[in-house]
């Protein structure tokens, strides 16, 4: 978030305002510097006080032209303050298309847009019904969820009754329900302006980020190839841009994850009108050589973008920890992975002796790769996690 706030205070002709929880002092003192106002709020995700803050920062700055944020939880929010102040931007309803996942899934299938079957339950009963008639494996979810936070594959019915003793159902607290979809899981970034699609690209994961959940051994990789041939995503472009017109995406970046099962069709599993996490505008940095914060703050705020071809394929892996401990004992392999493939490393955030062990699957560091070949970068991804380790003690 402080990068992609750094970049929009950063653009030529944009006087900047920030809203946050924090004090001004606790800000980054260069960041502090760009600011025409700073507004502290109790709770960033309450709509009213961001509505009582923008306004304040109307009166401060002489005016409002747009409100942004980059975070998922905080754009029906922000849609809510756009709706209230008459400001240009993505709507509430059209956040809630974006952030409700059953929502989501219904108006994309209402659309054509393949993708899981799903459904809201409020109880035990209609997740029986579900699964009677949708069949196992399952994936549970929180209906406004995030980064495959407290996601779950249910395998049968018993796995089906541990987590509905688990997660408890009911109105209000609803529990997402899906088929579990095999194949390939990659994401789709695009660009929107005005609601039409004008750059995309393509990111591969390995494995699933469900599979990585599941596996707390698994130390997973994104691979960002350096090219993407239009014949060969021809039907991903199709059906991804289908889903972002059904869903009513105006400007922006958004982040869409989509499956290819193995008899070669595709299936939309969830769309993002935010930018991509998992290091993946780390990725699109360093292959078209920008700071792609940079390049979405100029699409949001001045309906423009400007990024130069794509030279390099890149890569990230992520280091988890591995052990019965909480804490990092040890990182093991880095000498040998520095002699093999550190001339393609462009940036390493390693873990500490000491550091907490970190809850999601990202884990507890990670290394980025870049080389003009796909085909380096994704041996050397390989050979970066099958060399390093990050031991718990």
């Amino acid at each position: 978030t402080a990068g992609f706030v750094a970049a929009a205070a950063g653009l030529p002709g944009v006087r900047l305002g920030l809203v946050t929880q924090q004090p001004a002092e606790a800000l980054p003192p260069r960041l502090k510097s760009r600011l025409e106002a700073h507004y502290r709020v109790d709770n960033a995700l309450d709509p009213g006080e961001l509505t009582k803050a923008v306004r304040w920062m109307a009166g401060k700055m002489g005016g409002v032209d747009r409100v942004v944020g980059s975070l998922e939880q905080l754009q029906v929010p922000l849609g809510q303050v756009r709706d209230a102040l008459g400001l240009p931007g993505m709507d509430a309803e059209t956040a809630r298309n974006f952030r409700d996942k059953s929502r989501m899934k219904s108006v994309l299938r209402a659309a054509g847009v393949p993708c899981a079957r799903h459904a809201l339950v409020a109880g035990a009963e209609d997740a029986r019904a579900f699964a009677e008639k949708t069949g196992f494996p399952l994936v549970a979810k929180p209906p406004a969820g995030a980064g495959a936070k407290a996601t779950f594959r249910i395998e049968d019915a018993m796995a089906l009754e541990q987590v509905l003793d688990a997660m408890r159902p009911g109105p209000g607290r609803e529990l997402l329900l899906e088929e579990f979809i095999v194949g390939q899981e990659s994401s789709f970034e695009t660009i929107s302006i005005d609601g039409k699609p004008v750059w995309w690209s393509v990111s591969h994961y390995r494995p699933t980020p469900l599979e990585v959940l599941e596996n707390p051994w698994i130390q997973w990789c994104i691979l960002l190839p350096r090219e993407t041939p239009e014949e060969r995503y021809r039907d991903l472009r199709k059906v991804g841009f289908a889903a972002l017109k059904a869903l009513g995406m105006g400007t922006g970046l958004s982040h869409m994850e989509w499956f290819q099962r193995r008899d070669g069709s595709l299936a939309v599993s969830e769309v993002g009108a935010r930018p991509p996490g998992a290091q993946i505008t780390t990725l699109l940095s360093y292959a078209h050589e920008v700071n792609f914060k940079e390049t979405w703050a100029r699409v949001v705020l001045q309906d423009r973008l400007e990024l130069p071809e794509r030279r390099y394929a890149t890569g990230a892996a992520f280091l988890r920890g591995q052990g019965p401990g909480q804490r990092v004992k040890a990182i093991r392999g880095l000498k040998a992975a520095q002699q093999e493939i550190g001339e393609v490393v462009v940036e390493a955030h390693l873990p500490k002796e000491g550091q907490v062990q970190a809850s999601g699957y990202e884990g507890e560091g990670f290394v980025i790769l870049r080389h003009p070949s796909t085909e380096v970068v994704s041996r050397a991804l390989q050979r970066l996690i099958t060399l390093v380790r990050v031991e718990l003690g």
